[in-house]
């Protein structure tokens, strides 16, 4: 049985703590979404437990009272996996921002997951060691939401996702007990835990795999004249079998943004740019970039930008780390979709995503990490405007159709959140959806633990989609 607003509000403080429950109108605004932002739908209230115990605690309270609960990091996912589908209580992580424990001749280290992405490698950076998984949030992003949406980043082409480099989990489970999950014999339940979006329970602390510093780096950006030609030169890196690092592309309309905003400098002409870096040891290096220079040349770049020193090198990777930011100049909201293709099927795709996205009348913008074809197309609109949020929906889930149709898949890196919970069954025969909905029921029959996500079991997800683009103000 749901509790009353002011026994609620009790309730809750009794476990964390009065100033750790929030509520109000002002709290229900901002934490009614996530950087998704086209669905909206209030809490009741937010808890930020400090440890472990007390999460458990929260979440057996939901629990009792037949209340649903979203788990929350920083609130940058960009599929509405932190949106409270149907209300009930938020528990962010922001208290659980620890490094718990540092073994560096094990090369792991441990920390509670609502610390942000960026300070477990600044933790270790002066041992020589770093946490590979860089989204491009990962200044703000927790390591508890990469977990959740296994993220990947612009290195992921060659040092893989999240779940590569997590060792084990301690989870409190949707029933609220505490369970400790790790690679071993037997069934592989630390695989299902990443990636699972918070919906088989809330992940509190982690042990990280540490990977060395790079003995070098080297990195380079390419201008065009052509998207074309850039995504030519993509797919002919890829099949010369060069394995860089990174290898990400920016259109025309992310470089206008970041030239207004940052002053980038880039020759006339140019309608696409790649950002390439390579790294390793210091002979393989050389060679590697050397053969990239000359495919590059070979598809006609008109301009070769390399990065001569640290501050170069941050020069360069700023025009990638802040595009999508510098969109905020061309329209107050932003949608970033998230597909995947085969690198060599980007020509024929961009056109694709340039013309939905002009029968929508909506304007986009493509950043993305091409090594592996993991897409995102950016429209950029005003969702005060009428109709123009299921437009962009709309556009969204035919830029994805596509991308299966060409043997890709629905999601690379943000997860299917609510954004693409309808999305799967293009993706999977009926059976397959079965298995999943069975087995996301095998942890918790009752579905409240972050609904409506991934895989929707619950009628009321239905019922509720409307109202979610209805709540935004």
């Amino acid at each position: 049985m749901a509790a009353a607003q002011s026994d609620l509000r009790g309730d809750l403080a009794a476990i964390v703590g009065d100033a750790h429950v929030l509520t109000g109108p002002a709290i229900e605004r901002t934490y009614d979404t996530d950087a998704y932002g086209v669905e909206h739908f209030p809490p009741q209230a937010v808890v930020l437990p400090a440890d472990t115990a007390e999460v458990a605690a929260v979440v057996r309270y939901c629990n009792a009272h037949g209340l649903p609960f979203t788990p929350r990091g920083a609130g940058t996912g960009l599929s509405g996996g932190a949106m409270p589908a149907l209300g009930g209580v938020v528990v962010s992580t922001k208290r659980l921002t620890k490094v718990l424990e540092i073994d560096l001749p094990g090369r792991r280290l441990k920390a509670q997951t609502g610390i942000a992405n960026a300070r477990l490698s600044a933790a270790v950076a002066a041992d020589g060691f770093e946490f590979a998984p860089d989204p491009s949030s990962q200044s703000v992003s927790t390591l508890g939401g990469n977990i959740a949406e296994n993220s990947g980043g612009p290195h992921t082409l060659k040092y893989g996702v999240t779940a590569q480099h997590i060792l084990a989990v301690t989870l409190v489970d949707a029933s609220g007990h505490v369970r400790e999950v790790a690679r071993g014999p037997g069934y592989d339940l630390l695989s299902l835990v990443v990636g699972a979006e918070g919906t088989l329970g809330i992940v509190t602390e982690a042990w990280v795999k540490l990977t060395p510093l790079r003995p070098r780096v080297e990195t380079a950006l390419f201008s065009f004249a052509s998207v074309r030609s850039a995504c030519d030169t993509v797919a002919a890196i890829v099949a010369a079998g060069v394995l860089p690092a990174a290898l990400e592309m920016m259109d025309e309309r992310i470089l206008v943004a970041v030239r207004s905003a940052f002053g980038l400098d880039y020759p006339d002409g140019t309608l696409a740019m790649l950002l390439v870096e390579c790294d390793g040891e210091p002979a393989a290096v050389g060679d590697e970039m050397a053969r990239v220079v000359e495919i590059a040349k070979n598809n006609g770049t008109l301009q070769i930008q390399t990065a001569q020193d640290e501050a170069e090198r941050a020069r360069l990777w700023h025009v990638r780390k802040k595009g999508i930011g510098a969109m905020g100049r061309y329209a107050p909201t932003i949608v970033t979709h998230d597909g995947v293709i085969p690198p060599s099927k980007l020509p024929d795709m961009l056109d694709f995503v340039y013309a939905v996205a002009a029968e929508a009348g909506v304007g986009v913008a493509n950043i993305f990490h091409a090594g592996d074809g993991n897409l995102h197309p950016c429209f950029y609109f005003d969702e005060r405007e009428p109709g123009v949020v299921d437009k962009v929906v709309a556009a969204g889930e035919k830029i994805i159709h596509r991308c299966l149709e060409l043997g890709g898949s629905v999601s690379g890196e943000h997860g299917i959140g609510v954004e693409k919970s309808g999305l799967l069954a293009q993706m999977f025969d009926d059976d397959s959806m079965r298995l999943q909905l069975d087995f996301r029921r095998i942890f918790h029959e009752n579905p409240l633990c972050n609904p409506c996500k991934v895989v929707p079991d619950n009628k009321s997800c239905v019922e509720h989609k409307v109202r979610w683009r209805g709540v935004a103000t």
